[in-house]
């Protein structure tokens, strides 16, 4: 049997299996992330990164604003946790409060993003040059909530203004539950290898979990990070949205060695059900997200790209659904012709 971690615990909440799904701008709604826990594997669950602000502002709004409805979530997503990006402690701790009455099971702060338009309002991974304001960030809102609080942060500004050991002891410090690094600096952005001794040397600094995140494409990834690293848990962000299973195969891997593949019968059944997701929510922008996803979905697909070329002509969601039942009918016949 391959060592990985079983389970881990976040303050009071247990989290089992070990992994997480990252928080991603564009991509981890309630739609994507409910598609995820019907795949089975992923302990924990979270929110796109989501405005202090806009979350602030909407709720003394009679209209919600955009980055309230980032904060929806169904019964079926517990346990899920509520990320946060801003730079003022005292807005910071009313949107967590906020996120704790909408029932949140933890809220995490994001000191990670390395996005321009977030870190010149000195979001993200931005604050990682200002570490006396981070821990106002953190004591303010760990008094204001009672629920976890945990953060997720990159190694540093670049590999001069390294903070990742700092960042840990400071998190733990100020009361957090556990931390989550991702040990590329803002300046690699998602280039370059993610330096995975760097969670080893965090982990090494604290006595809280670790989650570990960065660079994790497959099973094999999962398991083998946490055997040099000694981390906690472990994150997985872009290679799930190309591989929703990717938390089951872990899971299999660890246990066994050897994990499950999907088939391209898979591919159809798992886009079909991200879709018709979409069209029963009725989204609002439906036909962008098919299209998205269309990109994601069709990963190793035979002819993929044609099935992409023909969504990507279409704006009616429903249109669209049948192209996918039309295609995957043909392909699937022709494989077994």
């Amino acid at each position: 049997m391959t060592r990985f971690p079983a389970a881990f615990r976040i303050g009071p909440v247990a989290i089992s299996p070990a992994t997480v799904l990252a928080p991603m701008a564009g991509v981890t709604d309630t739609v994507f992330r409910r598609l995820i826990r019907a795949q089975g594997g992923c302990g924990l669950i979270m929110t796109e990164f989501t405005s202090s602000h806009g979350i602030v502002r909407s709720a003394g709004s009679r209209k919600p604003r955009r980055s309230f409805q980032y904060l929806h979530f169904e019964p079926d997503e517990h346990p899920i946790s509520a990320q946060l990006f801003g730079s003022d402690p005292r807005v910071m701790a009313e949107a967590a409060r906020i996120c704790q009455d909408l029932g949140f099971d933890a809220v995490d702060i994001n000191f990670g993003c390395p996005v321009n338009k977030v870190v010149k309002c000195n979001g993200g991974s931005g604050l990682l040059r200002d570490l006396p304001l981070v821990e106002t960030i953190l004591r303010q809102v760990r008094g204001a909530i009672s629920i976890p609080l945990t953060c997720k942060f990159r190694a540093g500004w670049n590999d001069q203004e390294l903070v990742y050991t700092g960042m840990a002891r400071l998190a733990e410090d100020c009361g957090l539950q556990a931390i989550a690094l991702h040990p590329r600096t803002r300046e690699q952005g998602y280039s370059g290898r993610a330096d995975w001794t760097r969670i080893a040397e965090a982990k090494a600094a604290v006595r809280i979990p670790v989650i570990g995140n960065g660079d994790i494409v497959k099973p094999e990834d999962a398991v083998r990070m946490a055997a040099e690293t000694g981390c906690d848990a472990i994150m997985i962000g872009r290679a799930a949205s190309s591989n929703p299973w990717i938390f089951r195969q872990i899971a299999e891997y660890a246990a066994g060695g050897a994990c499950w593949q999907p088939a391209e019968s898979d591919r159809y059944q798992i886009m079909r059900s991200y879709y018709q997701m979409l069209e029963q929510r009725g989204e609002p922008d439906a036909t962008g997200k098919m299209k998205q996803f269309a990109t994601y979905f069709t990963h190793g697909v035979n002819n993929g790209s044609r099935l992409r070329a023909e969504i990507y002509r279409l704006n009616d969601p429903a249109r669209i659904l049948d192209c996918v039942h039309e295609f995957f009918d043909r392909e699937l016949a022709a494989a077994l012709s």
